[in-house]
């Protein structure tokens, strides 16, 4: 597929260099992390190489910036980015993209992160296992690694000062499929329960998809990806893709075609122009606004409170 090879493009071309960021990567110590699974991961993924972290080269700038991307992830952590200036209760698994290969965990997760903080979101976000964790049923690893984030999030939501009826996931191309998985998929039993986390509920309130791939099958003229089936119970969508999307619009169009059919309260902005893997990074294109209509959105769905 198109997606996989645009991002193994951005990892051929990584190369080891620090690159400065508002919340940087890897997480300081005041930000709490920690691993989501006790011990081994259930559905072990085989790594060849130890995991890092590396800085895309000067060919592959985005908004005259490198990516920082992380690989080779075999230990899956969540990282508990706080709100910067007032709490509004929500909170918000962020899942970077990469093609199920690597993580663009800079672009698509730290940066994130900054802008859900100043709007009273709490941020936490996902280094899931990477590579061959995904599509689903392909592999059920990253799955795995999400139900149970979303799970501890809600195990912890006291104590992270967040409200248990307003836990939403955000993702990115690969992420954003795994956005819409969950929230789909959320009652599968992948794994094993482990302790008192997995009685809860691993159903997000709301999700955000954000130029998804593998929703749309290209080798079946587009055809929904029968793996993921919205049904009534799907939570509240919004999805953002441009119509010049190399990993096609249809993505985003048929998702939303399958979320309307089923009843689900979604809504979803093609922009004629904006490729792929932009981020939140300003460009000279509209579709550089979707998250100040994210923010609208949340507040349509009250999940954060008016201006």
């Amino acid at each position: 597929m198109k997606l996989t090879r645009i991002i193994l493009l951005v990892a051929s071309v990584a190369a080891v260099s620090p690159i400065l960021m508002a919340q940087g990567w890897p997480p300081t110590s005041d930000h709490l992390t920690m691993p989501i699974w006790p011990g081994t991961p259930p559905d072990g993924v085989a790594q060849t190489h130890p995991e890092s972290t590396t800085t895309s080269g000067n060919d592959h700038l985005i908004a005259g910036r490198p990516l920082e991307i992380e690989a080779n992830v075999s230990i899956p952590t969540i990282t508990l980015y706080r709100p910067t200036k007032f709490n509004s209760g929500a909170a918000i698994l962020v899942f970077p993209g990469g093609g199920y290969n690597i993580l663009a965990i800079d672009l698509e997760g730290t940066e994130v992160c900054d802008w859900l903080n100043a709007s009273g979101v709490t941020c936490v976000l996902l280094k899931y296992r990477v590579p061959n964790t995904g599509p689903y049923p392909k592999s059920p690893a990253a799955l795995e690694d999400a139900q149970r984030a979303v799970r501890l999030v809600r195990q912890h939501a006291a104590e992270w000062g967040i409200d248990v009826k307003r836990v939403g996931v955000l993702g990115f191309s690969a992420g954003g499929h795994l956005s819409a998985a969950i929230s789909n998929l959320y009652d599968e039993k992948l794994y094993a329960p482990i302790d008192a986390a997995d009685s809860l509920s691993a159903k997000p309130d709301f999700s955000v998809v954000v130029y998804p791939g593998y929703l749309a099958l290209e080798d079946k003229d587009f055809a929904a990806n029968a793996a993921i089936t919205p049904s009534k119970d799907t939570p509240p969508t919004f999805i953002v893709q441009a119509e010049d999307d190399p990993v096609h619009v249809e993505n985003a169009v048929v998702y939303f075609m399958q979320l309307k059919k089923a009843g689900v309260p979604a809504e979803l902005h093609v922009f004629a122009q904006g490729g792929h893997g932009y981020g939140l990074r300003p460009t000279e294109l509209p579709v550089t606004h979707w998250p100040t209509l994210v923010e609208t959105w949340m507040r349509t769905i009250k999940v954060i409170p008016p201006k």
